[in-house]
Formats: structure tokens, C-alpha cells, sequence
């Protein structure tokens, strides 16, 4: 019993929480005691989501409008006040893998992305200063969104993430704050399995590629965010745990 409620009065913010991983990191952290902010866009469900589970508030903001930092901001300090974690899981990318070759559409994604979570990260930290529990967790793209022969896409992808959470990291470490990220591997949420049932090859490809042999669930993801929303990663900041299930060697 003594890990229950590892997280009890503490708030969190967790965007794309509609459903797959940022729902999944929700019911987590709620299990263990936090009060969460959950939001995604208008056409999510969120505000039906998660109505009859008690300390979350659910808002309905497109934080890929370029007021949708500002508004996600003005939400949480409405509903929350002070953030003690933020979990910035946003997807830019909403159409086909992305090919081998395509740099320019891959620069976009990188750069857009970058530029999205930097934006949630600068409304949040004003309310996260005197947190004694500061934590920023931001999710690397999923393996669905790059193609089969588009490794060195992906790879490419976290390179991006890692350097801009350590760059954070760095930033903020003043204020006790720590900031990690999670590189997904192949993790079957409602837009991975729409690109996965067109796009066999891949999914067989992501698949034989993990040395579990299966596909990612939400819930992988969320076991991670959880130990990095809890004191237990204090310790451990501008770094990276890949959830992937483990490269096979065969």
C-alpha cells in the first residue's frame, strides 16, 4: 500500500486525451491521486469522455490553432491554478506516413512540432514555478507515422525531441523542474490503427521489428509516464525512455 496514490494533490495537464495514449496517461494518473486537466480538440468526445470520472476537468481546445497554447494556458490556470505536471502529447501529423525521401515534409512535422510544444510548455511553466513537483513529459511521434522504409525518418524524429527536452531541461532546471520524453514505438491508438488496417505491410513490418512481437498499447506508454510524473525520476531530466517493446536481434 505504500505506493497508492503516489501523485495524490497534485495537477496535471495531459493534451490529446480523447483517447489512445493521452486517455490511457489520464485514468494513470488519476488512479494514483492527481487532479487532471484533460483536453483535446472539439470533435474529440472529450467533454463526454470522462464524465463520470471525479477530479478531471475536460476542456475542448485545438492546441494545433495557433491560439490553442494561449487558451489551453488560460484553462489551466481557470481550472487548475498551479501545474505541477504537464504531459505535452500533440500530433501534427494527421495524414500518410511519411516516405522515405521526404525531407521537406519531414522538416515541416519536426518543425511544427517543435514549435507546438514549446508553445504549451511556455503558457504552462508560469504556473508551474512553485510546484514542488514540476514535471514536463512530451511524447516522440508514433512509428505509424513514418513508412516502412522511412527509418531514418523516425530516428531523425527523436534526434528532434531529445534536443529540444534537453534543451528545456536546461532552461528550467532553476525552478526544480525536470523535463523528460517517451519515444513511442509502434502503439496501436485510433490513428495508428487506421494506418495500420490500410497499411499491412507496416504494421507486419513494426511488429517483427519488436522483440515482444506485438504491437504497443496505450497503457505501455502510460506505465512510463507515470514513473516520470512521480518523484521517483527527481533525479532524471533532458532524457528519454523509448517504449518500443525492445529491437529484435533475429
Amino acid at each position: 500500500m505504500a505506493d497508492a496514490k503516489r501523485l495524490f494533490g497534485l495537477k496535471a495537464v495531459v493534451t490529446d486525451a480523447g483517447g489512445g495514449i493521452g486517455e490511457a496517461i489520464v485514468r494513470t494518473l488519476i488512479k494514483q491521486g492527481a487532479e487532471v486537466l484533460a483536453v483535446d480538440s472539439v470533435n474529440s468526445g472529450i467533454e463526454t469522455k470522462f464524465k463520470s470520472v471525479r477530479k478531471v476537468h475536460t476542456a475542448a481546445i485545438d492546441t494545433n490553432a495557433a491560439d490553442g497554447a494561449t487558451k489551453l494556458g488560460s484553462m489551466a490556470s481557470e481550472e487548475l491554478g498551479v501545474v505541477d505536471i504537464v504531459v505535452c502529447n500533440v500530433s501534427p501529423h494527421t495524414g500518410s506516413p511519411i516516405a522515405a525521401g521526404d525531407e521537406e515534409g519531414l522538416g515541416k512535422l519536426l518543425s511544427r512540432k517543435s514549435d507546438l510544444v514549446s508553445a504549451i510548455c511556455d503558457q504552462m511553466l508560469p504556473m508551474m514555478k512553485n510546484s514542488p513537483a514540476g514535471r514536463i513529459i512530451i511524447m516522440g511521434f508514433n512509428r505509424s507515422v513514418f513508412s516502412k522504409d522511412c527509418s531514418d525518418g523516425y530516428a531523425k524524429s527523436e534526434a528532434s525531441i531529445a534536443d529540444l527536452t534537453r534543451r528545456l531541461a536546461a532552461d528550467i532546471a532553476q525552478f526544480g523542474i525536470n523535463a523528460n520524453y517517451i519515444q513511442l514505438g509502434a502503439i496501436m491508438t485510433p490513428d495508428s490503427r487506421r494506418i495500420f488496417t490500410s497499411d499491412k505491410d507496416l504494421r507486419d513490418y513494426c511488429i517483427q521489428r519488436s522483440a515482444a512481437k506485438r504491437l504497443g498499447e496505450p497503457v505501455d506508454v502510460a506505465k512510463v509516464a507515470l514513473f516520470l510524473a512521480t518523484d521517483d525520476s527527481v533525479f532524471v531530466s533532458g532524457t528519454g525512455i523509448i517504449v518500443d517493446g525492445g529491437v529484435s536481434t533475429t
